[in-house]
Parts: structure tokens; sequence; C-alpha cells
């Protein structure tokens, strides 16, 4: 019984020392440049009520969720998804501002995967919501968000795929077919099998131009030359003014120099129903999946009580993490910490030299030694936890500084003279 509760449930890990250390790095520097795009925090509660995240409005289904009950019999769930709450708080507590809302956010999500996928249960996501605006510019603004947050996690090869669901839609609106047949149609091109697409387009009664245009679908994947290409196969108008704003979004890419981070693939429906325009995911090498979803949700703070137009995204930290390490980028961890290990003898001038430490910015670990335990381990206590200077007091006259492995003695009085490392 004791050895279980030790473990974990499936699913789900501890995170510590130096893999703590690099993920905090990470989230920090990506923090920061949310900050300098404008974005303010906000924190959602771990848990809220099931119809926040019900599948109509667009979040995960009922059976990944993780449900609970309240006193009252409500029916709560840990949060598989941060958009809804944000989209929550932004009508509860912004119901009448009109102007661009920037919110960003960090935390953990929960979803009840099925074991045989290999994924975890709870992960950390961190990513921004810019609510009340709807121009291309917004949209192109969080793309260049979204690759300064990559490279500021030290991601130098990426790629970030645009599609645009209203093409699709458009699409289908010229086709005048029914809803059993759209979906088909799209799951078909979810599951890249463009082969049996271009089969089954062909048992239906739909112009040609159509026609074409889905069996097409595989060559609508590349560089911005493909919107060009996109445009032949159809004259509907939902469908063109998605690819004119998919060419605008492109041109203010350019402005800020990251066109070549960027490519399109219009065959991108993931969240269609979910999504109102443009759509986006991130990858690079090193993980199976995405490391950053998003996209333009337009409708979504509606189901809520608030009409306002919005896009947004979230960085999948632990694939960006996954991806970090196997090209051998993730930052390294702190060898700045100081030990100041002193005898019972010495513990006035250990707290006074640890609190002067403090005072200057250094992490210092104060620690009275041990009778049990001989210098050599607290020396090996030291490689495992990132400190690199050990001071080791002594008595009030006599002490030790130990760093690289070489030892030197010292007065203890001329610790306080210079005070720094």
């Amino acid at each position: 019984m004791k050895e279980k509760l030790i473990h974990t449930p499936d699913g789900i890990r501890d995170i510590y020392g130096d893999e703590m250390e690099i993920k905090s790095k990470v989230l920090d520097s990506i923090h920061h440049v949310f900050h300098g795009y404008g974005f303010h925090d906000i924190e959602t509660p771990t848990f809220e009520y099931f119809n926040i995240f019900n599948q109509s409005i667009g979040s995960a289904p009922s059976n990944l969720m993780y449900k609970f009950f309240d006193r009252n019999n409500n029916t709560l769930v840990l949060r598989p998804d941060f958009t809804p709450s944000v989209a929550r708080c932004v009508t509860k507590y912004y119901e009448n501002e009109e102007l661009p809302i920037k919110l960003c956010y960090t935390g953990k999500v929960f979803k009840n995967v099925p074991l045989h996928q290999g994924k975890s249960n709870e992960t950390t996501q961190i990513g921004c919501e810019f609510i009340n605006d709807d121009s291309s510019a917004g949209d192109a603004e969080m793309l260049a968000l979204t690759i300064d947050s990559l490279k500021a996690a030290g991601l130098t090869d990426f790629k970030i795929e645009i599609g645009e669901v209203e093409y699709f839609k458009g699409l289908i609106e010229d086709a005048g077919i029914d809803k059993d047949e759209e979906d088909r149609i799209r799951s078909y091109i979810e599951m890249r099998n463009f082969f049996g697409l271009s089969e089954y387009v062909l048992t239906l009664d739909i112009p040609d131009n159509i026609r074409d245009a889905f069996s097409n679908f595989a060559k609508l994947f590349g560089g911005k030359e493909i919107l060009d290409n996109a445009s032949g196969f159809t004259s509907n108008k939902k469908s063109l003014d998605a690819l004119e704003r998919l060419k605008r979004v492109y041109t203010a890419l350019s402005y800020y120099g990251y066109e070549d981070y960027v490519g399109f693939d219009l065959g991108m429906l993931n969240g269609y129903e979910y999504y109102t325009g443009i759509i986006f995911r991130a990858y690079t090498y090193g993980t199976g999946d995405a490391i950053v979803k998003g996209g333009r949700y337009n409708t979504l703070l509606s189901e809520f009580g608030k009409n306002a137009p919005s896009i947004g995204f979230t960085i999948l930290v632990d694939e960006l993490l996954l991806a970090l390490s196997a090209q051998h980028l993730k930052p390294a961890a702190s060898t700045d910490g100081i030990l100041v290990l002193y005898n019972i003898e010495s513990q006035k001038e250990a707290v006074s030299f640890a609190t002067k430490l403090r005072s200057l910015g250094k992490k210092v670990s104060l620690i009275r030694k041990s009778a049990r335990h001989e210098l050599e381990e607290y020396v090996d206590y030291s490689v495992c936890f990132g400190i690199s200077y050990i001071y080791y007091l002594i008595d009030e006259n006599s002490s030790k500084l130990i760093h690289n492995g070489e030892t030197k003695d010292l007065k203890t009085g001329e610790l306080f003279e210079g005070g720094n490392v």
C-alpha cells in the first residue's frame, strides 16, 4: 500500500530537478515576449462548470473530460482547454469593452486520453487571446508573436502552416451538398486521404470546377503561390475573400521579415466547427505533434453573451520541450548556486554571510552541517543541485571555499570584506 502512495496515476508524472528548471526558463522567456506585445496575464480556475467546455462550444468531447460533482450536484470538469475559460472571463469582466483586449495565460489542462495513445493526461499550455479585433493585421500580429515566442524559447528551425476554413466553406456552398456529404469530404481531407477524396467526389452531382477543387486539395499546400492556384477553382465570394485575406496576412508578415517562417495548407480543417477564419499550426523536428495550435474564433464569445471577434493560440509546452531536447537546444540548468555550510559554532556568522550574499542577488542555500555526513557528501550534493561554490564556516576564525574541485582555506572574517563570489 505504501509503495502505491509514491506513484502517480496513469498519464501524469512529476517534473523536478533540471527538467523543472529548464521548463521554468522556457516559460519565462515566452512570457516576457507576451508582455512585450502588450498582453496582460489572466488566471482562470482549474475546474469550472461542464457547460463551459461542452462540445457545442468547440472544446473537448465529453468522454475526454475529467468530471466530478460539487455538493449541489453540479457537474464540474478540470479544464481541457483555456480559450472557453478566457471567453467566459472576457464576457463577465469586459462586457461593454469594444476596443482590443489582449490576455495571456499559463497553466495545466487535463484530458482523459486513452492510454494506448501514449499522450499525457496533464499538460502545460501557455498562450494568448486577442479579443475585439477582426483585422488581417491582427492575424499577422498573432503569427508574429508566435514566431517570436518560439525563437525566445530557443527554436531556430520551425514552420507555421496556415489554413483558412472559409475557403472550404465557400466550396461547400457552391457544391450544394448535404451535411453527411460535407462531413465525408472533410473527413477525407483531414485524414489526408486524397485518393479516396478524388474517387468520392466523382460520385457526387456537383459542378466540375468544384469537383476539380476537391480533387486538387493535395496540391493546395506550399508557399504563397498556392493562394493564386486555389482561386482558379472557384468564383465563390467567401472562398475568394478568404484567399485575399491570407495574402494580406502574408504581406503584413513580410513587414516583420517573417515570411520565410510560414507556409499555407488549405486542407487544414481540424477544429472546423470551432474556427471561423484563419487557422494555424507550428511544427518542428523531434516531436510527433504540433507545438502551437491557433486560429480565429469570431463566434465563440457569443456563446457566453458577447459578440466579439477573436483570435488566439496556445503553445503546447511539453511538445516544445521535447523538440528542444531532441534538437539539443534546451537551455542549460543553472550552476550559479552557493552553499553556505556551517558548524553550529558559526551559525551567527553563517546567517550574516548568507544574508549579505542574498542582498547582492545571489542564490544561497544555508545548511547546518550534520555530524552524520562528511564534507565530501555535501560536495556531491552541490553537483546535483546546481551549486558551484561552497563556503564552509568551521568556526569564527576558519572557513573553506570549495570551487571546481579546489579547496582554499580562509579566515571567516575575510568573507565579509569582499562579499562577492
